[in-house]
């Protein structure tokens, strides 16, 4: 671990952070320290850093936003790349929207409102960044990301190409660069040209709706469990008579029993014993 932190120090030592508490890289706000924690600037220092740990045998974790990710208390043994605000940029070009991994999808879908496209309305409420939403084809009321996504550039087993809608395998919660372990580093977007006004109203509403029906104030990872096919987890949930319980700081929301919420001093292992009790009594 200490080569490869005097190797990421050469590159950019005050990018560099050690046993860095991923609770405050999370928005669960739970989550023991990362051994290390590196911010790469371009694309090439993320290329170097994975070269660098996998020359060190070091195991590697790509975030954006956190918002969809649990870390356990003890933390994450290797080395955590944040891909941040030196990747977020947006470009318009006609009806195609080029993005990079570290902007968020709610950013995205503000820039295709304000062009007059629409598609991505779905994606206003989305906590995440481009990457991570990619990786698990991410969507909220009726739409996912595979539904416009044109094609995304990936590193995959040392090697950066272009795989296309198809070729990213995309299903519920789950793609390609998922299960093969990828990097997500940009993608395009195809959408439809619509009125800037109906496009904006269409988000607005959607926020109301996550307002209104979503624990939007308190931490959480959003919906804690993948939809079960046919029918909705929350209301199973709900149905089982876990509305409100707890562990720990851990607890199932009175507001949405999809979600698993922080009250305030949760540790990862509540969230996750809570989320075994829950898994356990609805199958009972």
């Amino acid at each position: 671990m200490q080569k490869l932190a005097e190797k990421l120090r050469a590159i950019a030592p005050d990018r560099l952070f050690e046993n860095e508490p991923m609770s405050k890289h999370t928005t669960f706000r739970v989550g023991g320290p990362a051994d290390l924690m590196f911010y790469p600037e371009s694309r090439d220092e993320i290329i170097a850093a994975l070269e660098a740990a996998k020359e060190e045998n070091v195991p590697v974790h790509v975030i954006g936003n956190g918002s969809n990710l649990l870390v356990r208390d003890g933390g994450i043994r290797g080395l955590v790349i944040v891909l941040g605000d030196e990747f977020a940029r947006v470009c318009v070009d006609g009806d195609r929207i080029y993005a990079e991994a570290g902007v968020r999808l709610s950013r995205i879908a503000m820039v295709a409102q304000e062009n007059g496209l629409t598609g991505l309305e779905f994606a206003g409420g989305i906590p995440g960044t481009l990457g991570g939403g990619c990786m698990m084809n991410a969507g909220a009321y009726g739409g996912q990301l595979s539904d416009v996504l044109v094609s995304c550039q990936v590193l995959l087993d040392g090697e950066l190409k272009s795989y296309s809608v198809d070729e990213m395998e995309m299903g519920y919660r789950t793609t390609m660069p998922l299960k093969k372990g990828g990097v997500v580093f940009s993608a395009e977007f195809r959408l439809k040209r619509g009125d800037p006004a109906a496009i904006a109203e269409r988000m607005r509403d959607l926020a109301q709706r996550r307002r209104d029906k979503q624990p939007l104030n308190m931490p959480s990872a959003g919906s804690t469990f993948k939809r079960p096919e046919g029918y909705f987890a929350g209301k199973l949930i709900e149905d089982a008579g876990l509305r409100g319980m707890s562990i720990g700081g851990a607890k199932v929301s009175e507001k949405h029993c999809g979600f698993i919420i922080n009250t305030g001093n949760a540790k990862s292992s509540d969230i996750l014993e809570l989320i075994a009790f829950c898994q356990k009594r609805v199958f009972e």
